[in-house]
Order: structure tokens, then C-alpha cells, then sequence
């Protein structure tokens, strides 16, 4: 992707959807769904919120403000959320735009210490099992082994837990809490009566006790929450893979020569060293030095792209090559690196519309739950089975019953799937988005700098007949007249005269006339008095009037009918000779080479294609024809693409349709905003700033194949979320019923509440072997 591509998505201060009305806090503590809601009704009472979001996988809460507040309350009004996040038993810290993610390094032990532990003091009471002798160990030396495991490594169930209930609600920690002392405390009762029976067969014969189930489950539990945590993390690469590209320190151009300096002292205006090999540290412009970077990290442009002075540099590029001094343009969070990563986060901490009915369910989840383990302890003891293992029966349902895998279920994939679109140049700015874009059944694409290069070319040329001047005689004129020019066409002719490697003759006394062209004079030679001007139609006849078109007919028809801007080359001999049509040059957008593939993609997918041009309707649908395009709508001035949009929408017989707009300009946004997808592609030309914020999905480079791709990312997305939650709930549906009528002792019970877990967002992590 262009350079200029890149920066046209710069963000400007305060960029990005939750820059100015909302905080991030980063939330500790949390172990289930429920969580999740209890934090969500915690910052919710908050006064002047709007509305608060919390990740269960990120650990991160995005809270709304009604008011934007001001910079001097902004401090007291974070530290009123942090309060409240406190009173609810948890813990949390704001978070900012350069540590949006946790650092990926933890402490080995602290993850993995508790689980080892508990291992080893819950292995010596399960091996016995596994030959049958249940009695191996007398009761005191399972006391000891059980104990330390249940109130010091299970401490943390019993402190979240009580936190939980303080505040009214009910999570994970409770189960978990609830089911292991149940077992303790059977076995120690058991234990008891025991040793205090006057039964004299007692005495050669040990108590059934539970010890082994209360420390097995609380070893497996937290097993289970070290496997989630690091599979949570993985789930997170793609920010960090973001993050890394900031170097820590840079080479700074200064009065007294080259010194390295941290990054975050660095200031805008500052001139910095790139040695090849480096990344650019932030974004700016080339001021010495020539070569090519790598961008694909940020936008998935495969190819290197070339640099010279006066070409700007995003931050986190790698310069492969050459040396390079640049003048920073931007810095921290104003980057275009950091409005990417914001971008990614944004996403992740998001709802799903999907996850608002989970926690709905959530919120019921663990009182559900409750009440089905009295029943069960109830029914068993009804039945005559006695009260041990009635009790045995409801520690399983407390077990296999945790909500952390529905949680999980939904953010996880999502996670996942923006993570693995980012890496290709997808930016999916909030899930609702990725979640309606798989139902998708219309793509409508604005044409000029979407389906083609959104820059003129120089695409064919006639010379008249008789003039003295050949092809290449009349491109040379044609260049010369346009050296210096900036206007699109001018470098149009002037990029077609360096492809052929023509050199120009230098023209006198260069002229512009606004809006018709450009006229000069030759300056020696025998065509020294005649005078040149390129221009438009309206300039020719008014410098022409009396000249016949007839013999340029036929080309001008065909020239129109594609769509193609017609300039005209004239020559006036020495005065008062007739101005005199030397040539005529056609202009064309040239079409994107992915066009025509993305295009036959989306069909592939089963979705219809439209374009939505301005262009006349025979150029329009000449376009449309070469790509295969279903439908063309043409002549619509931009401030109507948003009404063929809806009316898209309404579909055929009343039935409606799905629609996505893909658009890459200003003229675009309503259009992008009114469609189901907004799908804003990056433009070389700049002034996308517009479409992006109305967008919900961006697609950081110029290809037209990233939209089929935007589309089948989502897909898969979707699918995992069902397959996550069918994971989720059928633990449930089938393990709650199953321990309820015995089929589950409470080590299973906690083994398959740990891989419940695991599976989901490992199932989710699928996601990341995908490839655009």
C-alpha cells in the first residue's frame, strides 16, 4: 500500500470512537460471567455513566460517560470507577493508549505454583484409588494433606466468593467453595463419628471419608484457571505483536549530533536516525535518504514500498535498506500504530449482541445452580441413601457447574478473529460488525478509488492526421507543457513520458489557465514562435470554435463510453495564426487488478454484487460488465448513495436484504453508515478519515479482496462462537443432570469443569491458523 495510504489514516487528536467519552480499566479478580455483570451493575451506578462493557477474556472494562469530563474531573471521576469496581470485591487500575494489554511475562510460580502444590498434596490421596484401596492412608494423614490444599490454596475461592455475596450476587468461586467444604466437612464429620463410634467392628476398619474429592477438585480448578489464563493470553497476541513494534529507544538528530534517547521523550518536529534493518519508531516524513520499508505488520502489503524525501513513515515499519532521517509528525497516542492498536482493543472490549443474552443467562446461572444442588442433596436423602452421599451428589452439581467457559465462550472467538483479520489489514472496529457481516447477502461498491486505482492514467492518445507529429512527437509536447503541474492529469502524462523514458523539451512562459489548462512556448528551435495548450473540451471550442469533430467521432464515442476524460492538443502558429487540434488524449481510472477476483469471491460466497457510481451509465456499466458486476446503479450524486442503500435493503417482494457498502472517500460515509456493514477501504488520495469513523470494518490497504475476506473471517468467527457455546452449555446440560442422578462423582466433576475451560477458547484459538 502506498505511504500516503497508510497516513491518510492518521488519526487526529482525540481520534477513535472511545477517545473522548470513555475510560478503560483494567479489572482483577474476576473468575466467571457472573463477574462480569456484577462488575458491569457496580460502575453502571456510577453517576454520569452511560454505559459499562466488561471483557471476561480481556479483563478489561470500557465505561462510557454521558458528559465527556473535563480534564480537571477526569482524575476524580476515574477514581469514583475505581471505587466502585473495589466495593464490588475486585480490583482494577486505569488503563491508557500505550498499556492497553497486561505484559505478556508472569511470574512462572505464580501461575503454576498452586497448581504444583496441590498436585502434590492431592496425588498421594488419588493414587490409592487407582488399586482399589480406599483405606490406604489412615484419616489423620489425609486430614493433613487435604487441609492445607482447602483453606490456603483454596483461599482465594472463599475470599472472592464472600466478596460475591456481599454484594448480592452469585459466581464460579462459590460453587467451587461451597461443594469442596461440603466434602471437607463431610469427612471430617465422618471422621468424627467414627472415632467416637461404640461400634466394636470400628475399630479394624477406616471411615469412608471425601478428602481426596475436596483437594482433587480445588487442584483441578485451579489447573483448569492457569490453563485458561495462558490460553487468555494467547488470545491477546495480536495486540502485543502491535505493541512490540514501538522500539524502547531511538537515534535523535540534535545540535550536538546523534544521540539515543528514549522514545517516549521524543517530540513532534524532532528529527530522527533510521538505520536499516531498524523499525521506524513513529510517524513522519522523509526528509534525506531513499529506500523501501516494510509495512506489512500493519497493513498486510506484502511488498516493500518504496521511500524518498517529501514520503511519509508509519511508525512500526521496518526500514530494510537504507539510512534515513525523518521529521516526526506525530507521536504516542496520536500515531497511526497506536490508533490501529485502539482500533483492535475497541473491538475486543465491545459486547456482542450474542454475549448480551449469555450474560443474561449468567446473571441467573449460579442461584440456578444452588437451588438444583439442594434438590438434588433433598432427593437422594428422600430416597434412602443416606445423607453422605446425598451430599456427595450436590458437591458434583457445585462442580461441574461453573460458568467460566460461558463467559469465555463468545470474547474469546471474537478476540481471535479480530486478532487474525488485524493481521492482515482487517480492522473490525466493533463486534456487532463481525457478527452481522457473515449474514451478509449485497455488496455495493463505490467505484473510483474502491473497485479502481482512484487516479487518472494516461490510457490512449490520436494524433491528427497532417500535423508533421508522430505519437511520441505529441506526448513530448504534452509532458513539457505539464512539467511542474500537480494537477492528477498532469501527472498522468508526465508518469506515461518516464514509462517510455522520453525526454522533454523545456517550454517558456507556462500558464495555467483555471479551469480549462495549461499553454506555453517552445523555447527555440524552429518551432520557436509557435505556442501549445492542453485542455479541456469547453477550451477547444472556445479556442476552435469553427473546427469540425466528425473525423474524431467514433474514438470520442468510445472514449465516453468507458468513461474517460478527453484533453485536446493544440498549436497556434505564429500570430495571428488559427489555433489548430494536434492530438487528443483519454484519461481512464484503471481498474484494480484484484477487482475482478474479489468480485468473482463474493459470488463464490453466495452474495449478490452492486456498484454505486456517479459515472454516466454506459461508462458505469462498462465497468460493471468487465467485472462481473450483477448490478450497476449509476448516475447518483453522492449525497444519494445512502438512499440506494436502504433501498437495497427493502430487497425484492419485502424481503430484506443484508448489505454491506464499500467505500474509500468523504462523499462515502452516509452511505457507509447507512449500510448493515460499513466496510471503509484505505485511499492513496487521502481524506478517509470521514468513512473510517463511519465504518465498522477497515480495510487498511487498496484490495478488493480483503472485503470477501472481511466476510469469511466473520463466518468462521461466527461458527466458533456457536461452537463455543454449544461447548459451554452442553457441559452444563449434560454434566448438571448426570451428577444429579449419580453419574458424576466430584473429581470428574471438576476435571470436566476444567476442560470445559479449555476447550472453549482453545476452540477459539483455531481461529488464528487463518489465512486471508
Amino acid at each position: 500500500m502506498p505511504a500516503s495510504e497508510v497516513s491518510s489514516l492518521a488519526p487526529s487528536a482525540g481520534a477513535g470512537p472511545a477517545a473522548d467519552h470513555a475510560v478503560q480499566l483494567a479489572v482483577r479478580g474476576m473468575t466467571c460471567a457472573a463477574c462480569v455483570t456484577r462488575v458491569e451493575r457496580a460502575l453502571s451506578k456510577v453517576p454520569g455513566v452511560a454505559k459499562a462493557q466488561v471483557n471476561f477474556a480481556t479483563e478489561m472494562a470500557t465505561v462510557q460517560w454521558a458528559v465527556p469530563p473535563d480534564e480537571s474531573h477526569a482524575t476524580a471521576q476515574a477514581d469514583t470507577l475505581l471505587a466502585a469496581i473495589e466495593r464490588a470485591g475486585y480490583h482494577a487500575q486505569v488503563q491508557h493508549a500505550d498499556d492497553t494489554v497486561v505484559e505478556e511475562v508472569v511470574p512462572w510460580w505464580d501461575v503454576w505454583g498452586a497448581v504444583l502444590l496441590g498436585a502434590a498434596a492431592s496425588l498421594p490421596l488419588v493414587l490409592p484409588m487407582l488399586w482399589g484401596d480406599h483405606h490406604f492412608w489412615p484419616a489423620w494423614v489425609q486430614f493433613a494433606l487435604a487441609t492445607p490444599v482447602q483453606f490456603l490454596l483454596g483461599a482465594r475461592f472463599y475470599k472472592a466468593g464472600w466478596a460475591a455475596l456481599k454484594a448480592g450476587s452469585g459466581n464460579m468461586d462459590q460453587l467451587v467453595a461451597l461443594g469442596t467444604s461440603a466434602a471437607w466437612g463431610l469427612s471430617m464429620w465422618l471422621w468424627w463419628r467414627h472415632s467416637h463410634s461404640t461400634d466394636p467392628h470400628a475399630a479394624h476398619s477406616a471411615p469412608e471419608l471425601y478428602f481426596e474429592s475436596a483437594a482433587v477438585v480445588i487442584t483441578l480448578v485451579l489447573l483448569g484457571k492457569a490453563l485458561e489464563a495462558r490460553a487468555k493470553r494467547q488470545t491477546t497476541a495480536a495486540i502485543r505483536a502491535l505493541q512490540s513494534l514501538r522500539p524502547d529507544t531511538v537515534h535523535r538528530q540534535g545540535p550536538q549530533g546523534e544521540v539515543e534517547v528514549p522514545l517516549k521523550q521524543v517530540l513532534v518536529d524532532d528529527v530522527l536516525i533510521v538505520r536499516p534493518g531498524e523499525r521506524i519508531p513513529t510517524d513522519g516524513v522523509v526528509i534525506e535518504g531513499s529506500g523501501h520499508v516494510d509495512e506489512s505488520l500493519l497493513t498486510g502489503e506484502p511488498l516493500p514500498v518504496s521511500k524518498a524525501p517529501g514520503d511519509p513513515l508509519t511508525g512500526g515499519a521496518i526500514n530494510t535498506e537504507a539510512r534515513l532521517l525523518m521529521r516526526v509528525t506525530a507521536v504516542g497516542g496520536q500515531t497511526m500504530l497506536a490508533h490501529i492498536i485502539r482500533r483492535v482493543v475497541e473491538a475486543q472490549a465491545v459486547k456482542a449482541p450474542i454475549q448480551r443474552v449469555v450474560d443474561r443467562v449468567s446473571a441467573v446461572f449460579v442461584p440456578t445452580v444452588l437451588a438444583i444442588a439442594v434438590l438434588t442433596a433433598l432427593g437422594w436423602w428422600w430416597a434412602g441413601v443416606g445423607g453422605e452421599v446425598a451430599l456427595i451428589r450436590a458437591v458434583a452439581v457445585l462442580v461441574i457447574a461453573c460458568p467460566c467457559a460461558l463467559g469465555l465462550a463468545t470474547p474469546a472467538a471474537i478476540m481471535a478473529g479480530t486478532g487474525a483479520a488485524a493481521r492482515y489489514g482487517i480492522l473490525i472496529k466493533d463486534p456487532e460488525a463481525l457478527e452481522v457481516a457473515h449474514r451478509v447477502q449485497v455488496v455495493a461498491f463505490d467505484k473510483t478509488g474502491t473497485l479502481t486505482q482512484g487516479r487518472p492514467l494516461l490510457v490512449d492518445w490520436q494524433v491528427a492526421a497532417g500535423q508533421g507529429l508522430d505519437r511520441t512527437q505529441a506526448l513530448q509536447v504534452a509532458a513539457a507543457l505539464q512539467t511542474g503541474s500537480e494537477h492528477p492529469l498532469a501527472r498522468a502524462v508526465l508518469d506515461e513520458a518516464a514509462r517510455q523514458g522520453l525526454s522533454l523539451p523545456a517550454m517558456h512562459d507556462l500558464q495555467a489557465v483555471a479551469g480549462r489548462g495549461i499553454q506555453g512556448v517552445l523555447p527555440s528551435g524552429a518551432d520557436a514562435s509557435q505556442t501549445w495548450a492542453l485542455g479541456s473540451t469547453r477550451w477547444m471550442s472556445e479556442l476552435c470554435p469553427d473546427t469540425s469533430l466528425s473525423p474524431w467521432s467514433d474514438k470520442l464515442d468510445a472514449w465516453h463510453a468507458q468513461g474517460h476524460t478527453v484533453s485536446w492538443l493544440l498549436r497556434q502558429g505564429p500570430a495571428p495564426a488559427a489555433w489548430q487540434v494536434i492530438a487528443l488524449m483519454a484519461f481512464g481510472d484503471e481498474l484494480k487488478p484484484e477487482a475482478a477476483a474479489a468480485v468473482k469471491r463474493l459470488h463464490e460466497l453466495g452474495v449478490r454484487t452492486v456498484m454505486i457510481s456517479g459515472d454516466n451509465r454506459s461508462a458505469a456499466e462498462h465497468i460493471g460488465h468487465q467485472l462481473g458486476i450483477q448490478q450497476v446503479i449509476a448516475e447518483v450524486l453522492p449525497g444519494d448513495k445512502a438512499d440506494h442503500i436502504q433501498r437495497l435493503q427493502q430487497g425484492q417482494g419485502g424481503a430484506r436484504q443484508v448489505v454491506a457498502m464499500v467505500g474509500d472517500g468523504i462523499n462515502d460515509a452516509p452511505a457507509l453508515a447507512a449500510a448493515d456493514v460499513g466496510m471503509a477501504m484505505a485511499n492513496p488520495q487521502g481524506g478517509a478519515d470521514v468513512a473510517l469513523n463511519a465504518a465498522g470494518i477497515t480495510l487498511m490497504r487498496g484490495d478488493p479482496t480483503l472485503v470477501p475476506a472481511a466476510l469469511d473471517i466473520s463466518r468462521r468467527t461466527s461458527a466458533k462462537i456457536w461452537q463455543n457455546l454449544a461447548w459451554a452449555f452442553g457441559y452444563n446440560i449434560i454434566g448438571i443432570p448426570l451428577a444429579a442422578f449419580g453419574g458424576l462423582n466430584p473429581m470428574l466433576a471438576g476435571a470436566a469443569m476444567a476442560l470445559s475451560s479449555v476447550s472453549v477458547v482453545s476452540n477459539a484459538l483455531l481461529l488464528s491458523r487463518w489465512r486471508a
